[in-house]
């Protein structure tokens, strides 16, 4: 499966031309409730049945590991909300080669749409190099993230005694990313027709010493980005992210301008040392209104 970015054509220049990516913050980002939908799932399942059946079967397997698991949560969780970043692209389907999406297009493409076609070796290689992860989002409503955290209740009680042989520590390290990546990797169902798949920073967690900080002006709000260097690390198992590799194809969207965007991302292509680079730029004659 490949995967997309869609963005409007100056993003897209800058992405090509600087041969990175920016994460912004999630507060700062289109949708605000980009997590605090996943926050309030959370909550209401933590704090009923679910949640009170969980912090058993920690003590059952530990005791005391379900006040040492709140104490650790409790002490990041308002960091979850103001010092997280985040990258967006969706799921591309074969059949969307030619048109592209047109719930995107009319998203993100403003007047001058243009999607990104991206192979998925980089987002799928298990590598800790930019201490950036990559997550499929689940969209879901409050009931249906209870049932999907109740499959994990089940699954603990059927592995109680491995569980018991495993360090406290490591228990409590697993039960926290689990529910960090939960509140992260969680939408309203919505936006299910996004397809939509994150990379996701977390400073305060772990950083990095590859991506850089910096404050960039977006929609005329100055902000704080972190930049994803598009490059392979192989030493630390992290390759496929220089532009050659990475763009399988760009789709122009709907514009008054195809030939002049064409003809523009066949050079930005050609600079970042793509081979034959019109043959991976097409444009898009989807109508929209």
């Amino acid at each position: 499966m490949r995967l997309v970015h869609y963005t409007n054509a100056n993003a897209a220049m800058s992405i090509l031309s600087n041969q990175e990516v920016w994460m912004r913050k999630t507060n700062c980002m289109n949708d605000f409730s980009e997590v605090v939908h996943g926050q309030s799932c959370l909550r209401r399942a933590y704090n009923g049945d679910i949640g009170k059946r969980f912090k058993e079967l920690l003590n059952d397997i530990h005791p005391g590991m379900a006040e040492e698991f709140e104490k650790l949560a409790d002490g990041w969780w308002r960091y979850f909300e103001t010092e997280s970043y985040i990258a967006c692209v969706s799921e591309h389907l074969d059949d969307e080669d030619k048109f592209g999406r047109l719930s995107m297009w009319r998203a993100y493409s403003e007047s001058t749409g243009v999607a990104i076609v991206l192979n998925n070796t980089p987002f799928l290689s298990p590598s800790d190099a930019l201490k950036a992860y990559t997550s499929p989002v689940e969209y879901l409503a409050e009931d249906e993230f209870e049932h999907k955290f109740n499959e994990i209740i089940l699954n603990i009680e059927n592995n109680i005694q491995f569980l018991k042989e495993i360090p406290k520590d490591y228990i409590i390290n697993f039960a926290f990313e689990m529910l960090r990546f939960s509140i992260y990797s969680t939408k309203h169902p919505g936006f299910k027709e996004e397809r939509e798949w994150r990379v996701i920073y977390s400073p305060f967690l772990g950083a990095s010493d590859k991506l850089v900080k910096s404050v960039e002006v977006i929609n005329g709000v100055p902000q704080p980005v972190y930049k994803i260097p598009l490059k392979d690390y192989p030493d630390e198992g992290f390759v496929g992210a220089e532009i050659p590799q990475l763009i399988d194809r760009i789709i122009i969207g709907p514009t008054e301008f195809p030939d002049a965007l064409r003809e523009a991302f066949t050079m930005l292509l050609g600079d970042a040392g793509v081979e034959s680079p019109e043959s991976r730029v097409f444009v898009s004659n989807i109508p929209l209104r």
